[in-house]
């Protein structure tokens, strides 16, 4: 019998019948990185490639009983937590990675392919803010969803908010704040798209990379897992952080359209082609 070494990622989520974002993503990538996906279903899709027409909801209960009955078996090595279809999922998943408090945990929580980043309202945004930011080793959102979740607890503001928004997370206990979109430079072949690491202190870096063209579902999704993977293979937050992004623009410059709708990232390009 061999002992298991393979390191153990827990991921909640939903599933994606496309396999782009959500649970399905979460585990190809994780195996792209040697590490084996642990999934919790947070909620059911119903999509394509073009969008997502609805989703049906996993109650609380049922996610808490998934987790509990793989931690209570096995040990992880890290934890990502996607998009969550309720206040009390995100309550319930809060206090069951309270009791991981040296395990790295991930936080994806909005979904780029549902309307409004797949956020119900704002107590939603307001319950992810509180009580699993400030558990989070790395908290990754768009510059846009980042100035949403911030007006939960802001009224207006003028000037760049990016900094005082992240400082609001990183205050409560988040360690990183990873921006995606925070800028772009140049035009046609020479044009770029920007990503920003936020810590205790502000600014750590400020990452670019080539515009691809396209338009992509699922990028966010990638990034994410990858960190987790990377945390989970036992490198620091910062070089994870940077190798998750470049691994991310490996994957959206080798993406695949499978349908008539938006190209899916392909998580698997680093491995050898099947030949007969």
């Amino acid at each position: 019998m061999q002992i298991q070494t393979t390191p153990l990622i827990l991921s909640f989520g939903v599933a994606d019948p496309v396999g782009a974002t959500g649970i399905q993503a979460d585990l190809a990538t994780f195996a792209a990185f040697g590490c084996h996906g642990l999934s919790v279903i947070t909620g059911m899709l119903i999509g394509d490639t073009t969008r997502v027409e609805d989703w049906d909801e996993i109650d609380a209960d049922t996610v808490v009983d998934q987790a509990r009955v793989l931690l209570e078996d096995m040990p992880v090595a890290a934890f990502k937590v996607g998009a969550l279809t309720s206040i009390e999922q995100a309550s319930a998943i809060a206090e069951v990675i309270s009791d991981y408090p040296d395990v790295p945990l991930v936080l994806d929580p909005f979904l780029s392919n549902m309307p409004d980043s797949g956020l119900l309202d704002d107590d939603m945004l307001a319950a992810i803010r509180q009580i699993l930011a400030p558990q989070a080793t790395v908290m990754l959102l768009s510059q846009v969803e980042l100035a949403r979740m911030a007006e939960t607890w802001r009224d207006g503001g003028s000037g760049d908010m990016l900094v005082q928004d992240a400082a609001e997370l990183t205050g409560m206990g988040c360690l990183y704040v990873l921006a995606t979109g925070t800028g772009s430079a140049g035009g046609g072949d020479g044009a770029a798209m920007a990503n920003t690491l936020f810590g205790a202190d502000g600014v750590i870096d400020t990452y670019q990379y080539p515009h691809l063209a396209g338009r992509f579902v699922g990028a966010g999704s990638t990034m994410s897992a990858a960190i987790a993977a990377l945390l989970a293979q036992g490198l620091p937050p910062l070089e994870a952080v940077r190798a998750a992004q470049d691994f991310t623009h490996g994957a959206l410059s080798h993406a695949q359209r499978f349908g008539m709708g938006k190209l899916v990232p392909n998580k698997l390009f680093r491995a050898a082609p099947f030949t007969r």
